[in-house]
Formats: structure tokens, C-alpha cells, sequence
């Protein structure tokens, strides 16, 4: 019955279909007044604590990176946010959908995301706004973990 439910909730619950776990410390970075409320809520409600901000001095098990296209250079600011999460660990780049203010070009992702020796696992629609890219450290780097 709980392999039912979990899928079931996988399906309903986009923090769950993007892979967060209960207990797990999610750090928030590039938050503004244009972000998706729900999407963050969900998120929450997976881990069972509040995100943390761009402040947290510890190591987190995530990040949710929230991108616009005038927000730098991806590739700086996604290099920065490796170093805030465990190895291993992932990066879930949200950025504003075609047509809307902040559009980030897929290629630009891509390219930023090998610059930054990450790798896209897959692209996700997380809302009406924005769009998700689950990056990962890569596999080699992975498989010396203990």
C-alpha cells in the first residue's frame, strides 16, 4: 500500500516528482517576489521544515537555484551553489518559461551547467511561470563517495 500512496503522491506532489525527501536541508537561492508560492510549499511540506536562505552556513542536501536571465552569469552563480550542497548532491534550476521576463535559453543552461561540471538529469514544468532543470554532479564523481 505505501508504494501506491508514494506514487500517488509523486504524480500530485511536484516536490516529490523533482525527488526531494523528507528531512533532507533545501537552500534557497535567488528568491524574489516573483517565485512559485506553491511550488515552495510543496517543497517544504515533502522535507518537513522551511527552505533555508541564501545565509545557511552549513552544507545542504539541495539547493532550488531560481534564475532569471538578468539575475549574472549562470554558469558563476551555479559553480557558487555547488559548494553549498553535499557530494552528490543536487540543484534544481528554476528559470522563468518562454515568453515570460527572464527567459533563459536551454542551451545557455546546458553550456553553463558542463561549465560547471553539472549535468542536466532532466527539465521539468513546475508552475504556469517556470520551468526546472534537476542537475547533478556528475556519475564519476558520485561513485568515489563512501
Amino acid at each position: 500500500m505505501s508504494a501506491t500512496a508514494d506514487h500517488a503522491e509523486e504524480r500530485t506532489n511536484p516536490a516529490a516528482r523533482l525527488g526531494f525527501q523528507p528531512e533532507q536541508v533545501v537552500q534557497e537561492i535567488g528568491y524574489d517576489d516573483d517565485v512559485d508560492q506553491e511550488l515552495r510549499e510543496s517543497i517544504e511540506e515533502v522535507i518537513g521544515s522551511d527552505l533555508v536562505d541564501e545565509d545557511y552556513d552549513d552544507v545542504a542536501d539541495a539547493v532550488v537555484l531560481w534564475f532569471r536571465d538578468d539575475d549574472g552569469d549562470l554558469t558563476d552563480v551555479l559553480v557558487d551553489a555547488t559548494t553549498y550542497i553535499e557530494e552528490g548532491g543536487s540543484i534544481l534550476l528554476l528559470t522563468p518559461k518562454t515568453g515570460r521576463d527572464g527567459y533563459v535559453e536551454p542551451s545557455d543552461i546546458s553550456e553553463a551547467a558542463t561549465t560547471a561540471g553539472l549535468s542536466a538529469s532532466k527539465s521539468v514544468s513546475v508552475g504556469k511561470d517556470w520551468s526546472g532543470s534537476r542537475l547533478v554532479t556528475p556519475k564519476a564523481a558520485r561513485s568515489g563517495k563512501k
